[in-house]
């Protein structure tokens, strides 16, 4: 057998491998993405027939019955940060890789450096980093408190070395900072191309499982806020957070959405200061709380991030345009979504906006993306465009139906809990979800039922 060098392009996208260079990739449709990479093929005899497990020398694994398998809080650490646990399904599972991704300068290293010191009180931690030494490291542990006698520091960029480093140490949890920065000596492509993210991950994904050691690693993102590399690097890794935030606002907002230990429903909600990641606890009085007084265009939704409530305020702004076509812009809320109650505003409830222009903007850098927003956006639309004040304890959710209807949500219970737990007298919820309440005496506010759009907006003056 022979080693021949053969070049082969590779998606930077979907990973997707073709002979010939082409400019849109025929696997995942992408333009401009085929980048050039030298690939090592062995050559020699072909054999015939079936190669079987025998002749190869593999060994027959024995199943074991599902019954016989155990799982419990023992095999899960907690990081210490109540809000990263409820994200990651109560806690770092053993033997897992996670994938940690958003913008630079958002707050990944921060968060990962910020957990060691309460991991290192009982298991040993073992930080690796591509992009800094062990020095700048150093630095940033003391700006953030972290001394713990259990955390060690290496600055490592091949991926082999990694592991025999990993099998060396024997680390309970591994942080590598970042993938994009590790290479497999083996491939002749730059790190950071599709083929050294895949191999390296896959490298770090079998000592994960081999040795049962939690393994998290950063990954960045593209332009487009994607992670950059090939797409199979999310399929591989056990979770996939996504650290999301204005880099102008203190607020960070951390996302799974993909935890094969958990719900990828929930959030964790953080606030930057000089010292580190401080846990925002309760995120509806955060976002609430510098509410503007007597001022139209806001209304307070109620939304639900996996099982928690939030209350967010919704701000619209509609003026009179000075161009042909009015501007239309929406921030923390779906575009599309924002047309379409335009529209049904227009056609349904005798408002004009044609003239207009609209600014929809969601207070505290949060995004909804749950329908129960709708009535709380119609409501701070009407209100800017009548120029009438709505009432600072109001509170409204609920799904607007293209014929105007007011749709049921879930989790009623949930929601209007909050809303009296933050002092909120009146909330206009869908009629049919009325029938959901078991006990509306034990709820000290006046809960409106609506059917149509029409009935919001009178419920409003009750």
């Amino acid at each position: 057998m022979a080693i021949k060098s053969k070049t082969i392009y590779v998606c930077s996208q979907c990973g997707g491998e073709t002979s010939k260079w082409f400019g849109r990739c025929p696997e995942c449709g992408e333009w401009n993405t085929l980048e050039e990479q030298v690939k090592n093929v062995v050559t020699g005899p072909k054999k015939s027939g079936m190669s079987t497990g025998a002749s190869s020398g593999a060994k027959a694994v024995e199943p074991q019955n599902i019954h016989n398998i155990t799982f419990g809080d023992e095999d899960r650490y907690s990081t210490g940060l109540g809000e990263l646990d409820r994200v990651l399904g109560g806690g770092i599972v053993k033997g897992s890789l996670v994938l940690l991704s958003g913008e630079p300068g958002i707050g990944k290293s921060t968060l990962l450096l910020q957990i060691c010191e309460y991991l290192g009180r009982e298991q040993k931690v073992l930080y690796i980093t591509g992009e800094e030494s062990e020095k700048q490291i150093k630095v940033r542990a003391l700006r953030l408190q972290v001394e713990s006698q259990n955390l060690y520091v290496a600055t490592i960029t091949d991926a082999q070395t990694i592991v025999d480093t990993i099998l060396r140490q024997c680390p309970d949890i591994v942080i590598v900072d970042s993938i994009q920065t590790m290479h497999v000596d083996s491939i002749p492509s730059s790190s950071g191309s599709v083929s050294q993210v895949r191999e390296s991950t896959q490298l770090l994904m079998r000592v994960a499982k081999e040795q049962g050691i939690s393994i998290f690693i950063v990954g960045h993102v593209n332009k487009d806020g994607a992670i950059a590399g090939p797409k199979v690097l999310e399929h591989m890794v056990d979770a996939v957070l996504y650290f999301e935030g204005e880099r102008n606002l203190s607020y960070r907002i951390l996302r799974a959405v993909k935890n094969r230990y958990g719900s990828t429903n929930e959030i964790g909600v953080f606030e930057m200061h000089d010292t580190g990641l401080i846990e925002v606890e309760n995120p509806s009085q955060m976002l609430l709380s510098d509410r503007p007084q007597n001022v139209s265009g806001t209304c307070v939704a109620c939304v639900m991030e996996g099982s928690r409530p939030i209350l967010a305020e919704i701000q619209a702004l509609v003026s009179k345009s000075g161009f042909a076509a009015p501007r239309r812009t929406a921030t923390g809320f779906d575009y599309n979504r924002t047309s379409l109650l335009i529209a049904v505003l227009e056609k349904r409830a005798g408002f004009f906006f044609g003239t207009l222009d609209v600014y929809l903007n969601v207070v505290g850098g949060l995004r909804l993306d749950e329908p129960a927003a709708d009535l709380a956006v119609a409501l701070a639309l009407m209100s800017s465009v009548t120029d009438k004040v709505i009432d600072q304890s109001v509170a409204a959710f609920g799904e607007v139906g293209l014929a105007g209807e007011i749709r049921a949500v879930t989790s009623i219970e949930q929601r209007l809990t909050e809303a009296s737990r933050l002092g909120l007298t009146k909330c206009i919820i869908p009629k049919r979800s009325l029938r959901s309440i078991k006990n509306p005496e034990k709820y000290p506010m006046d809960i409106i039922g609506v059917s149509y759009i029409g009935e919001a907006f009178k419920a409003l003056s009750r």
